[in-house]
């Protein structure tokens, strides 16, 4: 064999640099190094200083909170001061902590200099699900760092993940004794996703779907903030009582952001902020969910024409210009009830859901 083919693909090192940065290691990105500011250790950061003149880079909505200019437009690189310990970073990082740590400037936003390696970190943080919050120092880079080329990154990164079947057995369910759960898993080496298929969905025909994104408080916990687990258990439900669907489950918590965001986006909207601008605050956007998996694993089932059980038409829209016909959009409303009135009026007023 030859070297090459023993080699990391650029998805694959991409892969690597998220598990780097989720475990406290700098890797490079051009001739920087960077580090998540929620993961980095005290010892690194002072690796960091050694190094040179470390800057802090976060998005614009979350310089906005904190009263910066962004220069960089959808970002803002600030100075990191001699003062600053990992405290500060993470009071930086997490606008849940700004009432127990208000006063964290003064500060000093570049305006000058290449803030891609910096546009290019944040946008891999939020791939990795940690806070889009890196530091970043142009330095000679160490030996054994995960090395990336921003411009190589952001096309990884936009990419369409390709999905291969892993493993299927049948699995009896509650609502539809006739089921069965595929695996996929995609070439990018992010998480798993699953179709549940109830009965023996006509391939000819326009099948009973529905794209579901994870949610743990409210699929398994039976969280009252939302209503992902009544819209999970009654969608399988209506697939049972017509015998045949798919219910796509995608591994994409929190709208795309993670479990530990979405915990930091409610910690928010404790202090009175709704959902979108929790995340927001948080530096990501509205909604962080790539819907292209959707459309990739219908493919893979050998589902062409769809009845997509949804209240979101941005679903429709995005199958659609992905080659899945929906033939039709069937509505899946759930009770209200007085933990979630505002988080649903707020899917409608913001998100555009058909509530």
């Amino acid at each position: 064999m030859t070297r090459s083919t023993l080699s990391p693909t650029p998805s694959e090192t991409v892969s690597r640099a998220r598990a780097d940065l989720r475990i406290g290691l700098p890797v490079a990105i051009g001739g920087s190094l960077v580090a998540a500011a929620e993961t980095v250790s005290a010892a690194r950061l002072a690796g960091f200083r050694a190094a040179g003149a470390p800057v802090l880079a976060l998005m614009a909505r979350r310089a906005a909170t904190l009263k910066l200019a962004a220069y960089d437009g959808d970002l803002v690189r600030v100075k990191v001061p001699d003062h600053a310990d990992r405290e500060w970073l993470l009071a930086m990082a997490d606008p849940a902590r700004d009432l127990a740590m208000p006063l964290k400037g003064p500060f000093t936003a570049l305006r000058d200099g290449d803030a891609a390696p910096a546009r290019a970190a944040l946008a891999l943080a939020k791939s990795a699900e940690l806070l889009p919050a890196m530091l970043l120092v142009e330095a000679p880079l160490p030996e054994g760092v995960t090395r990336l080329d921003a411009a190589d990154l952001a096309l990884e990164l936009g990419r369409e993940a390709l999905l291969s079947p892993v493993a299927a057995a049948g699995l009896p369910l509650t609502a539809a004794a006739e089921a069965r759960l595929h695996v996929l898993r995609p070439d990018d080496g992010g998480a798993e996703h699953y179709a549940v298929e109830i009965g023996a969905p006509d391939r000819h025909g326009a099948v009973l779907v529905r794209l579901h994104s994870a949610c743990f408080t409210g699929d398994v916990l039976g969280s009252l903030k939302c209503d992902c687990g009544p819209q999970l258990n009654g969608a399988l439900t209506a697939m049972g009582r017509e015998g045949a669907g798919v219910l796509l489950y995608l591994n994409q918590e929190g709208r795309g952001i993670g479990l530990a965001n979405k915990m930091r986006a409610y910690a928010l909207q404790a202090q009175g902020f709704d959902t979108v601008e929790a995340n927001h605050r948080l530096g990501f956007e509205d909604d962080e969910r790539d819907f292209r998996l959707g459309a990739a694993m219908l493919r893979e089932l050998g589902i062409t024409r769809v009845r997509l059980m949804t209240n979101n038409p941005k679903k429709v829209e995005m199958l659609a210009s992905h080659g899945i016909e929906v033939v039709e959009r069937v509505p899946l409303i759930t009770a209200r009830n007085r933990h979630n009135e505002g988080y649903l009026d707020t899917k409608a007023e913001k998100s555009g859901h058909l509530l």
